[in-house]
C-alpha cells in the first residue's frame, strides 16, 4: 500500500542497533505472532525504506533548534493568548501554542518521560498489508486497556479504511494516510488529524506535546510511507506540557511487522527506544512511487488535538485575491489616409495652325505686250490672315518688278536679234 508492510530485502548494510536486543522483560509481551507467511504482491516492499546514512547530529545542536523554535514561537504569539492549532493536514502549529495556561490537574505528575505502553497491547500484523490496522489495533489496545489480537478485527479495520482513501489505489498498496486518519477518527478517538510537515523537528516536537497534553499515542508513516509505526513514549528534558524549552532525548516505537519479519529495523521488538537521530533514518519524507500524493516531500503522521485546539475556531481561510485582468487594449485604427487627387496635367493650349493663303503666281507678260493683272487671286475656300498679309506686302511688288525687268530684258532680246538678223 501506500502507508503499508512488507518483507525487507537486506540490501543495506544492518547496523549494530537496527535489531537491538529486547529490552528487559520484552521477550515476552504479550504478542501474537502472525501465522501468515505469504508475501504476496509485498516481498521487498520496504527495501527501499530502509536506513539511510546519516551524520549524527550532536545533541547541542538540537538544544540550540529547540530554544530557536520556542523563541519564534514567542515572538509570534499573539498578545490576547496563544495560538490554537489548525486542524488541517498542513498543521505547523508551534507546540507552546498547544500549551494551556497552566497544566490541566489530570496529568500525571512529570518524571521526565511519559511511555503508554504496558505487557499485552502489542499484536504482530495478521498480513503483509495490515500495518496500518494493526496499529489501531494496537493504539485501542493501549487506551482501552483490552488485549484484542484478533485478525478478523484488522480485516474489518483494512477494509473500512479502503473505502476512505483520498487516492484510488489498488489492493496491493493497502491504505493511504486520509484512510489510515479515517480510521484512527472512527476505531480509536475523533481527536486525530492527520498532520503533515515540512520539518522533521516541528513534527516530533508537536508530537510529543500532543502525547503529553492528551495521553494518546502518535502514528508514524515511516520508511517513505511504505509502514506504519505507533510512538508511544518519549523522554524530554523539560515538560512540554509547560514549556516549550525542552530537548527530546529517547523516544519509544513500536512497529506491527515484528513477529513476522524484522530486518534492517523492520521491525524491532515492541516499545524500542531510539534516539532522535536513530528515528530520523525511518521516520523520512512522504513519496510514492507509482502516482504523485499532496503529501509528498513532506512528514506525515496522526496526532491527536489538545481540547484547546478542538474548542478553537477554525482558522479564517485567507481569501485569495482576485486577480482583476489587465483590460485588453482595443488598438486605435490607424486613419485612412485618403490620397490627394491625381491632378491631371492641363493640356497646353492647341496652336491654331495658320494656312497661309495660296497666292496665283501673276500670269507671264504674253509676248507682245500683253499682261494679266497684277493683284493676287486668293483661292477658293481660303481666307486672308491679315497679320500673314500684313508680312507679305513687300513680296507682291518685288514680284512685280522682277516679272517686268525679266518681260523687258526678253524683249530687248528679241529687238536685238530682229535688228541682227535683218
Amino acid at each position: 500500500m501506500v502507508v503499508r508492510s512488507g518483507a525487507v530485502v537486506n540490501r543495506a548494510v544492518r547496523f549494530a542497533w537496527c535489531t537491538p536486543a529486547p529490552r528487559a522483560g520484552s521477550a515476552d509481551l504479550g504478542a501474537v505472532v502472525a501465522p501468515n507467511r505469504d508475501r504476496g504482491h509485498h516481498d521487498g516492499m520496504i527495501d527501499r525504506g530502509t536506513r539511510s546514512p546519516h551524520r549524527p547530529r550532536p545533541l547541542a545542536w538540537l538544544a540550540r533548534l529547540a530554544g530557536l523554535l520556542a523563541l519564534v514561537a514567542f515572538m509570534a504569539a499573539p498578545a490576547g493568548g496563544p495560538a490554537v492549532a489548525s486542524t488541517s493536514t498542513s498543521m505547523l502549529t508551534s507546540a507552546s501554542a498547544l500549551r494551556p495556561a497552566f497544566a490541566p490537574a489530570t496529568l500525571a505528575d512529570w518524571t521526565g518521560g511519559l511511555n503508554l505502553y504496558r505487557d499485552g497491547v502489542f499484536t504482530t500484523q495478521a498480513s503483509w498489508l495490515y500495518c496500518t490496522a494493526a496499529d489501531i489495533q494496537i493504539i485501542r489496545n493501549m487506551i482501552e486497556g483490552t488485549e484484542d489480537h484478533s485478525s478478523s478485527a484488522q480485516t474489518g479495520y483494512f477494509d473500512w479504511m479502503r473505502t476512505k482513501n483520498r487516492y484510488d489505489l489498488p489492493l496491493s498498496a493497502g491504505i493511504d494516510p486520509a484512510g489510515w486518519t479515517a480510521g484512527m477518527r472512527h476505531f480509536v478517538d475523533d481527536r486525530y488529524r492527520l498532520v503533515s510537515s515540512a520539518s522533521f523537528g516541528h513534527s516530533l516536537q508537536l508530537a510529543v506535546t500532543r502525547i503529553r497534553l492528551t495521553s494518546l499515542p502518535v502514528a508514524l508513516a515511516v520508511a517513505h510511507g511504505n509502514h506504519g509505526w505507533v510512538l508511544n513514549g518519549f523522554s524530554a528534558t523539560a515538560d512540554p506540557a509547560v514549556t516549550a524549552d525542552f530537548e527530546i532525548t529517547s523516544l519509544s516505537v513500536t512497529g506491527p511487522l515484528w513477529g513476522l519479519q524484522s530486518k534492517n529495523g523492520y521491525d524491532m521488538p515492541p516499545n524500542t527506544t531510539l534516539t532522535v537521530d536513530e528515528l530520523r533514518t525511518f521516520f523520512t519524507r512522504w513519496h510514492y512511487d507509482p502516482l504523485p500524493m499532496i503529501w509528498d516531500g513532506t512528514f506525515v503522521s496522526i496526532q491527536p488535538l489538545t481540547d484547546e485546539e478542538l474548542a478553537a475556531p477554525p482558522p479564517a481561510a485567507t481569501p485569495v485575491p482576485t486577480v482583476t485582468p489587465k483590460p485588453t487594449p482595443v488598438p486605435t485604427p490607424v486613419p485612412t489616409v485618403t490620397p490627394a487627387p491625381t491632378q491631371m496635367p492641363t493640356p497646353a493650349p492647341t496652336l491654331a495652325v495658320t494656312v497661309e493663303p495660296t497666292t496665283t503666281p501673276a500670269p507671264e507678260v504674253a509676248v507682245g505686250g500683253a499682261a494679266a493683272s497684277s493683284e493676287p487671286t486668293i483661292g477658293p475656300g481660303t481666307h486672308e490672315e491679315p497679320v500673314a498679309a500684313a508680312n507679305q506686302d513687300w513680296l507682291a511688288p518685288l514680284a512685280v518688278v522682277l516679272l517686268v525687268g525679266g518681260a523687258v530684258v526678253a524683249l530687248g532680246a528679241v529687238l536685238a536679234r530682229r535688228r541682227w538678223v535683218a
